[in-house]
This record gives C-alpha cells, sequence and structure tokens, in this order.
C-alpha cells in the first residue's frame, strides 16, 4: 500500500499545471537551442552513439576509454582526460592500440581552467558535474570541477566544431558525475551490508549475554528472600534462636527486606530497560532493512496493551513521576485488542510518543480550579474508518499543556521540525516524523488534535489484517 501510495503522489505531481507548463516551457527551449546549435549528422551521431556506449558499458575504465576515444574515432583528433580527485590528478591518455592508460600525478602540476581555453594547439574544457551533487562525490573537487578535457590539434577546429567539443565535455561530465555517485554508493552498501553483519556479530549477539547475567542476578535475589524467609521461620518456631554472636538483632529481618526489595525492584526496572533496548536494536538494525533499503515489518498478532503500550508505561513511569505527571487511561474498553502489527516498530512509537509526554507535559488549571500536570492514553474503536467493513482503532496518548498553534500543527510531523513549546529541550525532531512513517507502513494515520485540556496526538491503524504492504 504505502509504494501504490507513493506512485500515485509522483503522478500526482508530474500531472501539475504549473510543474508541466514549466517542464513543457524548458523542452522548447531545449529545442530551440539545438536548432541553434546547428550540429552536423556527425557530430549528432556521435553524441547519439557517446550516450548509448555510456548506459551499455558498465566498468568506469570502459566509461572512461568511451571518452577518450570518440573524437578520435568520429574526428580524428587526440583526446586526454584529466580527473581531479583531492590533491590527485589522474591523466588518462589514448594509446595506440585504442585502451586508455592512467598516471596518477600531482595537481599542482597541471594548469587547470575553468573556462574553455586554446594554448599550444589544444583546446582545454573543463568537466562539470551537477553542482547540487557535487557534495555527494566522494573526494573534493578543486574549484568544483571533475576534470578537464584536452583536444588536439585545436588548428583543426572551427569555432563551431569547439562549441561542439564544449557540449560533449558537458555530457562526459554527468556520465562521469553520476557513475562516480554510483561507485560511491555502491561502496556505501557494501559498507552497509558488511556493517550489519559486524553489528550482528558484536552487539546483537553479545547483547543476548545480559539475559544470562539477569537470571544469575535474579538467582541471588531469590536467594535473599528465600533466607529472609528461613530467619522468620526459625524464629517463629523458636524464640530463643540465635547467631553465632548470640541473639538475633530485632532490626535484622526488616534490613533483609528492604534490602530484597530494593534490590528486586531494581533488578525489575534495569530488565524491563534492557528488553526494550534490545527489542530495539534487533528491530531496527534487523538485516532485511539494509537489503532492501526500507524499512521491512514483520507483522504478528500481538495484543497491544499488555505487550506494546504496558512495558513502555513501565519504561518511562519513573521519569514521569520524577517530573510530577500523573498517568491516567481514557476511553479503554474492557477488553484488550489485538492488532497485526510489527510490535518492535510499534513499540518504538509508544516510545517516542511517551517521550514527548515526558518532555513537553505542562501543568494547567482543570475545570474544577485545581492546577494538574497528567498524561493519558487510551484506544477506540473506529468503524468504516478504512471503507466498508475495514475498521480502525484510533490510539491516543494526550498530555496537559497549551495548544499548538495552527502553522505548528501542519509541520508536526515534518522531519526535523520542533515546534515553539520545545524550549531547552533536547530534540532533533525526528520522532513524530519516525511515527508518522511507521504507522504509514502500517497502512495507517496520524494526527494531532488540540482538546480542552491539552494536546492529543493519536494514529488510527486498521483492524483487519493488510492484504499486502
Amino acid at each position: 500500500m504505502p509504494e501504490e501510495m507513493h506512485i500515485k503522489e509522483i503522478v500526482r505531481r508530474c500531472l501539475d499545471e504549473s510543474r508541466a507548463f514549466k517542464i513543457q516551457r524548458r523542452i522548447h527551449e531545449k529545442i530551440d537551442d539545438y536548432s541553434d546549435y546547428a550540429f552536423s549528422p556527425v557530430q549528432s551521431t556521435a553524441l547519439n552513439v557517446f550516450f548509448d556506449l555510456s548506459q551499455e558499458y558498465e566498468s568506469f575504465h570502459d566509461l572512461l576509454t568511451v571518452c577518450v576515444l570518440m573524437p578520435k574515432v568520429f574526428f580524428d583528433l587526440g583526446c586526454n582526460l584529466y580527473l581531479l580527485r583531492g590533491y590527485r590528478v589522474e591523466k588518462v591518455a589514448t594509446c595506440p592500440k585504442g585502451s586508455p592508460e592512467i598516471q596518477a600525478a600531482e595537481i599542482e602540476n597541471l594548469h587547470i581552467c575553468s573556462k574553455p581555453m586554446v594554448e599550444h594547439d589544444t583546446l582545454y574544457l573543463p568537466i562539470k558535474g551537477n553542482r547540487e551533487l557535487l557534495d555527494q562525490l566522494p573526494f573534493s573537487l578543486p574549484k568544483g570541477l571533475i576534470g578537464m578535457l584536452e583536444i588536439f590539434p585545436a588548428n583543426k577546429m572551427s569555432e563551431h566544431d569547439r562549441l561542439f567539443f564544449e557540449k560533449y565535455a558537458n555530457r562526459v561530465g554527468y556520465q562521469l558525475h553520476m557513475r562516480m555517485i554510483s561507485w560511491k554508493n555502491e561502496e556505501h552498501v557494501q559498507f552497509i551490508r558488511s556493517l550489519v553483519k559486524d553489528i550482528g556479530h558484536n552487539v546483537i549477539v553479545p547483547n543476548m549475554f545480559f539475559k544470562f547475567f539477569y537470571r544469575r542476578m535474579e538467582a541471588h535475589i531469590n536467594a535473599l528472600g528465600e533466607l529472609k524467609q528461613d530467619i522468620e521461620k526459625e524464629q517463629e518456631s523458636n524464640d530463643q534462636w540465635s547467631g553465632s554472636s548470640g541473639q538475633v538483632p530485632k532490626d535484622l529481618l526488616p534490613r533483609l527486606e528492604y534490602i530484597h526489595n530494593g534490590l528486586k525492584e531494581q533488578y525489575m526496572e534495569i530488565l524491563n530497560h534492557y528488553e526494550q533496548t534490545s527489542l530495539f536494536l534487533e528491530t531496527l538494525l534487523r538485516r532485511s532493512h539494509f537489503e532492501q533499503g526500507k524499512y521491512v515489518l514483520e507483522r504478528k498478532i500481538c495484543n497491544f496493551k499488555s505487550q506494546i503500550i504496558d512495558p513502555q508505561i513501565e519504561r518511562f513511569t519513573p521519569q514521569l513521576k520524577e517530573k510530577g505527571i500523573d498517568i491516567a487511561m481514557a476511553g479503554v474498553p474492557d477488553q484488550e485488542i489485538e492488532v497485526v502489527v510489527d510490535k518492535g516498530l510499534i513499540s518504538q512509537v509508544y516510545a517516542n510518543l511517551f517521550s514527548n509526554a515526558v518532555k513537553y507535559t505542562e501543568e494547567i488549571t482543570d475545570f474544577s480550579g485545581n492546577r494538574v500536570k497528567f498524561i493519558s492514553y487510551g484506544w477506540e474503536h473506529k468503524a468504516d474508518y478504512f471503507g466498508l467493513d475495514k475498521p480502525g482503532i484510533k490510539l491516543n496518548v494526550f498530555s496537559t499543556g497549551e495548544h499548538l498553534s495552527h502553522d505548528e500543527q501542519s509541520r508536526l510531523f515534518l522531519e526535523g521540525y520542533r515546534a515553539g513549546n520545545v524550549g531547552e529541550e533536547q530534540g532533533t525532531g525526528h520522532g513524530l516524523f519516525f511515527i508518522k512513517e511507521i504507522v504509514e507502513l502500517h497502512g495507517g494515520e496520524v494526527g494531532y488534535e488540540p482538546t480542552p485540556l491539552g494536546n492529543n496526538f493519536f494514529f488510527i491503524l486498521p483492524l483487519t489484517e493488510p492484504s499486502g504492504e
């Protein structure tokens, strides 16, 4: 469904009248340009052949060969190509056998030209790429140039011929630029694949050992509890029971109970944090995401309240209490709900919503004149929301505070946007964008609505299992 929506959006934009008008005008401008160029049939053929061969040969070395051989084959002119990479220059020269040789030298030894010029019977042409994509190359570019083209002898070329080779240099620059970006992207993809393996080996697998450590810790805590029970039984059966140092101190059991309860409480907090962190790590670093270049859902039937919401409430309760924020449930039906979702990703949706609640919940005056500061969460069924016999479920996270402005409301879910109420709270503006991305991937919708006492963020998911992603 999301991919279909993406295609529809592209089509909609393509059919936008103002956009179509601008592109149509540009097409006519290009027609006029080529009419003014008045390239000969041989020159036009050379450009077409270069374009075809640049698409045909996948090897970068072969593309360089095509670039320097075209002037030789079509116009019997020599050609050298220089690629500028940081402080180095690579010279690609036509060899007698028809393949290029590449020699590296210091860039200071080369006179770089930013405009076409003729010197020593040689036409020097700058090779430029797409200015907006220069930062995507894996090396710096002196004067913003990819390289230079030398064509000689210049005395065999007319002014019109030189114009043709300027346009040829532009096409060489475009093809080299795109190929270099593709080259970088291939290296990037290969690195990501290797990184995913490293993450699995060095992060995910070692993280599993924490389960073993937690079980050992739990065993010791339980042993401490059993010791307390044994002492209680001994004292009940023998009032005169004493240890090696005499009678057992009266405060021993309360102290044991305090230590046991404290350790057990801290253990449960650490275990809960570990389980949620492990869930997020394993979900976000899932290999399928990297292989397909997008989030890939692993849908399973899960109980929303017990498996998704409750663990996040337990996780954020200490932070909410620390800030004096009360927690309530609102509009929650008696029965629990089961939805087919990616448990790990939807859990992170709630984690982002509760994290925002911790940061931005404000104290307000309620209808009775009392000062209150709280969040509430719940859900409500939406019959036929996604169409006839296609119900949805609306999941809410409310927090008290001032309403957001209309401008802020319209931009909330944009990447990098932060509303005016953020104050000094740390953030990246990515959380709500992430929520929108994940919910829409599930075929749902996200939204915000002001309410009498504050702000409600919600998302609506289909209750029926989608036929496809």
